[in-house]
C-alpha cells in the first residue's frame, strides 16, 4: 500500500514557482494616502451626467438653488409612481 506524503508535492512545487511579487501593487499605482490629498477639479453634471469643470458645476448648482419651483415630472410618470407606492402598501398589508 502506497502512503501519500503529508504535504502534497504539487503544493510545494506551486509555492516554489510562484513569484512573490504578485501580491504587490503595480509601481504606477498611487497610494490611497496620496489620492486623498488630491483636489478634484472636475465632476459630472447632475442634469445629464456629462463631464464638467469645477466652475461649470458651481454654476449649475447655483442655478438649481435659485430655481423657486421644484422640477416638474410628467403626469404619466407621476401616476406610475403613485401606483407603485400603492402596490407596495398593499403588499405590506396582504401576503398575496
Amino acid at each position: 500500500m502506497l502512503r501519500r506524503p503529508a504535504f502534497p508535492i504539487t503544493a510545494v512545487v506551486l509555492l516554489l514557482t510562484t513569484p512573490l511579487s504578485i501580491a504587490l501593487p503595480p509601481p504606477e499605482d498611487l497610494p490611497e494616502e496620496v489620492l486623498r490629498t488630491e483636489m478634484i477639479t472636475e465632476g459630472r453634471s447632475p442634469i445629464d451626467g456629462e463631464p464638467v469643470t469645477a466652475k461649470e458645476y458651481a454654476e449649475i448648482q447655483q442655478e438649481q438653488a435659485e430655481r423657486n419651483l421644484p422640477p416638474t415630472v410628467n403626469a404619466d410618470i407621476q401616476h406610475t409612481i403613485f401606483l407603485l407606492r400603492l402596490r407596495k402598501l398593499l403588499q405590506t398589508i396582504s401576503p398575496f
